[in-house]
C-alpha cells in the first residue's frame, strides 16, 4: 500500500532548491541558517541491523522520480494523458493535463458523460463535429440508394431479368431477390455512415460513439415497446382517418406486403430474419445512433430540456420521412420519436433494436395472419 502525498508544487521546489544551497527556510518554512536544520545536512546513521524501517515523515519533500512532475504519484503526470482520456474519482491525483468529464460532458463536474458508461462525454464532441455527421448521414443515405439501384442491376443481370426489372420492382409483391437487394444496397449506405462519421469525427469506436450497447433488461423492455407501439399507439393515431380515407387498413398494410408478401416458405423465411435482425440494427445505427446524437450536439444550445425534444422529433420526422411513404409519415415519424426517447433516456440502442424488432415482427406475421392495419420499418 503507498502513501502519496499530495502538496504545493511551488513550495516543494523552493524547498528543493534550500535544500541544494542551505538556504534558510529550507526544513519547515521558519527562518534560520543552515546549522538549525540537522535533518538536511547531518550526515545519514544506518540504521542497526535488524532494525524496522523508518517511517517517512509527511513534512518531508519528495522528489520525483525522473520523468515525473511534482505533486503526482510515482508514475502518473510525466505527461499529459492523451486527448480524450478523462479523470474520474477515484484515480488518484490529478494527472497533469487530464481533462474531467462533467455532468452530461459539462466541464467541471465529476459524473459521467451521457455514454453512461464511465468513458468522457460521446460524440460528436463539437457542433462543428454534429454537423460533419450530419452532412455524412446525408451523404450515406444518398450513397444508399445509389447502391440499391446498382446491386438491383446486377442482381437483375445475372438471373437474366434486366429488361423487365423495372416492372418487377414496381409490383405490390416483388419478388424476393429485389427486395434482398434494395435492403442490402441500403444498409451498406447507412453502415458505411456509421463508420465513417466514428472514425473521422469521433472516437473510431462505432459501439462508443453510437451507443451500441444491450443489458439484460433491454429484452423485456423493448418488446413491450414494440408492441404497444404497433396494438395501441397507430391504432389511436389512424383512428380519426378512418372515416377519410377509404380502405385505410388495406391500404397500411401495403408496404408491409411490398417488403414479405407472395414469397415462398424460404423467401419468406430470408427475408423475414433480415426484416427482423438485421434492419434493426441498421436503422437504429443510423437514426438514433448517427442522426441523433448530431441532433442533440446541434439543438444543445436551445437549453437542457428543450434541446433535447428537439433532437428526439427531427429524428422521428427524418425516420418517418426516409421511408417514402406519405400515409404512413405520421405513424413511422411518432414510433420514430418514441425509439429516439428511448435512445435519449437509457443512452444506449439495446432498448431501441429490441422494440424496432418487435415492431417489425408483428408486421411480419400480419401478413401470414391478416388482422388490421400493420406498420412494417
Amino acid at each position: 500500500m503507498h502513501a502519496w502525498v499530495v502538496f504545493a508544487p511551488g513550495q516543494a521546489v523552493a524547498n528543493l532548491r534550500a535544500m541544494a544551497s542551505g538556504a534558510p527556510g529550507s526544513g519547515d518554512g521558519e527562518p534560520g541558517n543552515s546549522a538549525s536544520s540537522p535533518s538536511h545536512h547531518a550526515p545519514s546513521v544506518p540504521p542497526p541491523p535488524g532494525a524496522p524501517p523508518q517511517p517517512v515523515s509527511p513534512s518531508a519533500p519528495a522528489v520525483p522520480a525522473h520523468g515525473e512532475r511534482l505533486g503526482s504519484p510515482p508514475g502518473v503526470g510525466a505527461h499529459p494523458p492523451p486527448p480524450g482520456v478523462p479523470w474520474y474519482p477515484g484515480a488518484g491525483p490529478v494527472p497533469v493535463g487530464a481533462p474531467r468529464a462533467g455532468r452530461h460532458g459539462a466541464p467541471g463536474s465529476l459524473a459521467p458523460g451521457p455514454d453512461d458508461d464511465g468513458t468522457d462525454e460521446a460524440a460528436p464532441r463539437t457542433t462543428r463535429d454534429a454537423v460533419a455527421w450530419l452532412l455524412i448521414a446525408a451523404m450515406g443515405f444518398l450513397a444508399g440508394q445509389v447502391a440499391s439501384g446498382i446491386l438491383l442491376v446486377v442482381v437483375a443481370a445475372a438471373t437474366g431479368h434486366l429488361p423487365d426489372v423495372s416492372k418487377l420492382a414496381a409490383r405490390t409483391e416483388p419478388p424476393a431477390w429485389i427486395v434482398v437487394s434494395e435492403l442490402a444496397g441500403l444498409w451498406a449506405g447507412f453502415v458505411g455512415a456509421v463508420v465513417l462519421a466514428s472514425r473521422m469525427r469521433g472516437s473510431g469506436s462505432v459501439r462508443r460513439d453510437m451507443g451500441l450497447r444491450v443489458r439484460g433488461w433491454d429484452v423485456l423492455t423493448g418488446p413491450v415497446i414494440g408492441l404497444a407501439g404497433q396494438l395501441l399507439l397507430l391504432p389511436v393515431l389512424y383512428y380519426p382517418l378512418r372515416r377519410v380515407i377509404p380502405h385505410l387498413d388495406d391500404r397500411l398494410q401495403q408496404p408491409a406486403k411490398h417488403l414479405t408478401g407472395g414469397f415462398p416458405g424460404a423467401d419468406l423465411a430470408v427475408v423475414a430474419v433480415l426484416t427482423v435482425v438485421v434492419v434493426p440494427v441498421v436503422e437504429e445505427l443510423f437514426f438514433r445512433g448517427l442522426v441523433q446524437h448530431a441532433l442533440v450536439r446541434v439543438f444543445r444550445r436551445a437549453g437542457h430540456v428543450v434541446g433535447p425534444v428537439l433532437a428526439i422529433v427531427v429524428t422521428g420526422v427524418i425516420f418517418g420521412l426516409a421511408h417514402f411513404e406519405p400515409l404512413e409519415l405520421l405513424g413511422l415519424a411518432t414510433f420514430g420519436a418514441v425509439l429516439a426517447a428511448m435512445a435519449y433516456r437509457f443512452r444506449r440502442l439495446g432498448p431501441c433494436i429490441f422494440a424496432h424488432a418487435t415492431f417489425n415482427l408483428i408486421a411480419i406475421l400480419s401478413v401470414a395472419f391478416p388482422t388490421g392495419a400493420v406498420h412494417g420499418i
